[in-house]
């Protein structure tokens, strides 16, 4: 057969391919563990950033601090009650909200984060007062829904009184950077620490077109908006109001404050 020839041309480039492709899946299966090592150190450096317990450029034990302050737990969102359905550190809330059997669809009037079924559990991180405590200072919630071109998905951490945010952050979203991209801005992001989410058993906390006016009334469950980005921060505004609400964490949070975090 010739150098040249055509056939020859299609057994070299079918034989590259073959060797290509056992290259890349071996490489995938030998890499499948470190990449699932590194996606959950990077969920709990994230559920650390949300609440405040590590610097964002902060060198820091990410698997030591999170062992130290942070208790993972599941929770039945109907009844607001722990539960021992699934390991919580094996569980999947993504995969869950995709089985029928583990997850309910939301009518689309009450979906305003536009995900169209929830989860029927939900993990929750109890926040340590100090290493080692049985003494809980707070919560972190796990939140998502729709933004401009992406499902945002973020933490948001909660003080004690299960009222006062000590922090909001996303962890995985494609919004436009520079735009939408704008909600991991430190300085955006730093607005939500000491804002109110209920008054009067109401979810208040909202996203505002525009700058918050220091004078308003309302100032204490309002965030500036994302210049450029509205739809993105309508998206924000929807999912945190959403979680929070009846369809969601507020009949955990309601006994939590009745009954406490522990």
């Amino acid at each position: 057969m010739r150098k040249d020839s055509p056939m020859r041309v299609i057994l070299v480039a079918v034989a590259l391919c073959l060797v290509c492709s056992v290259l890349v899946s071996a490489a995938a299966v030998v890499l499948r563990p470190e990449q699932e090592l590194n996606k959950a150190l990077d969920k709990k450096k994230n559920i650390l950033l949300a609440a405040g317990l590590i610097e964002p450029k902060g060198e820091a034990d990410i698997d030591a601090v999170y062992t130290e302050r942070v208790e993972a737990r599941l929770v039945d969102l109907e009844t607001g009650e722990y539960t021992d359905a699934f390991p919580v550190d094996a569980f999947d809330q993504r995969d869950a909200a995709k089985d029928p059997a583990q997850s309910i669809e939301i009518p689309d009037k009450e979906d305003p984060a536009g995900i169209g079924r929830r989860s029927l559990y939900a993990p929750v991180y109890l926040v340590r007062e100090s290493p080692g405590s049985n003494e809980f200072s707070g919560v972190i919630i796990p939140v998502h829904g729709k933004g401009l071109w992406s499902t945002l998905y973020g933490f948001l951490a909660l003080d004690s009184d299960l009222n006062t945010i000590e922090g909001l952050g996303f962890y995985e979203h494609a919004e436009t950077p520079g735009l939408g991209g704008e909600v991991d801005n430190p300085n955006w992001k730093a607005q939500w620490k000491g804002k109110q989410v209920y008054e009067d058993g109401k979810v208040e906390i909202s996203v505002i077109k525009g700058k918050v006016n220091p004078n308003s009334p309302d100032k204490a469950y309002e965030i500036d908006g994302i210049a450029g980005a509205t739809i993105t921060a309508r998206g924000v505004s929807n999912l945190v109001q959403y979680w929070m609400g009846s369809g969601a964490f507020q009949t955990y949070i309601t006994r939590v404050r009745e009954q406490g975090l522990s």
